[in-house]
């Protein structure tokens, strides 16, 4: 309260200096208590996950033990929580027995390669996991955009690679291929929060800052992708993620599914959610639907 006995001894100016002193430590105790309820609603996801981390050691021990080879294609938009799902599914995994690729800038030696050969040499061996930041799939939707590749480069890899996935996955690479979903408001917003925030602004790149713009660009190549190589060996997952935890959680429990591991706990929801997981398949139908209803694709 402003009106105490004291309070008459005060001049107009002390009192709006004590209205607004007062006024800064409401607005910081409504901060500090948004950011317990933040802090604590993160504790609560994390531990949702743990008991599909559990299972992801189980699963892990299994291909070890199995000599079984699995490659996990992590791909979508920037800013879709394909890294962030990625640490939470390899957290608590046997470090020996899995890898996370995420290859950069091609060297002139790799430029002059077949395409696929980085990648090749970058697959598992009996008993590992191996998770693409990206994938053999950039090909498909940033290099033709940004003009990092030339029209037939794009063709040629657009018809060889079902073929090699096929062949992948017949001499015995169980593959799985992602695909993170994200609207296009809650790109922008995440963006927003990388400018500003220190701890992210590494994310930032100069293609993260012409996303926005080429939005249109990315869905029309994420629909040829998706129609071109959507295969029975080797289909499509889309993860819609602008939920982050329901996105890790959920591409827990397609990783999961892919294995009949011995000590699945039974008590567990191994079920994706309908709404979060969709096919391959589902996807480009809902999208030529769109394209007939609206002139345009709207995922």
């Amino acid at each position: 309260m402003l009106t105490t006995n004291d309070d008459k001894e005060m001049t107009q100016e002390q009192l709006l200096t004590e209205y607004h002193r007062l006024q800064k430590d409401n607005k910081l105790q409504k901060k500090e208590l948004k950011q317990a309820r933040k802090a604590t609603r993160r504790r609560l996801e994390e531990k949702q996950l743990k008991p599909y981390q559990a299972e992801l050691i189980k699963m892990q021990q299994y291909l070890e033990h199995e000599n079984k080879k699995l490659v996990i294609l992590f791909e979508g938009r920037d800013a879709s929580g394909k890294g962030g799902t990625i640490r939470r599914v390899t957290r608590y995994m046997n470090e020996k027995h899995y890898r996370v690729v995420a290859l950069g800038k091609p060297s002139d030696v790799q430029k002059s390669q077949w395409f696929l050969q980085k990648y090749i040499e970058q697959l598992p061996c009996a008993g590992e996991v191996v998770l693409f930041d990206r994938s053999w799939y950039n090909r498909a939707i940033v290099e033709p955009i940004f003009g990092f590749c030339s029209d037939a480069e794009y063709k040629n890899f657009m018809r060889g690679v079902t073929g090699f996935e096929k062949d992948l996955v017949r001499q015995g690479t169980r593959l799985i291929k992602l695909y993170f979903s994200v609207t296009k408001e809650e790109q922008a917003r995440r963006f927003d929060r990388r400018k500003t925030d220190a701890l992210r602004q590494w994310k930032l790149s100069e293609i993260d800052l012409q996303a926005q713009d080429r939005w249109d660009d990315f869905t029309n190549m994420k629909y040829e992708m998706l129609k071109r190589s959507h295969t029975n060996p080797a289909p499509w997952t889309i993860i819609r993620s602008n939920d982050k935890h329901k996105a890790r959680l959920n591409a827990m429990k397609v990783i999961l599914n892919a294995f009949d591991y011995d000590g699945r706990d039974p008590n567990l929801d191994y079920v994706p959610e309908h709404k979060i997981v969709v096919s391959g398949a589902l996807e480009i139908e809902k999208m030529e639907a769109q394209l007939i209803k609206k002139g345009k694709f709207v995922i």
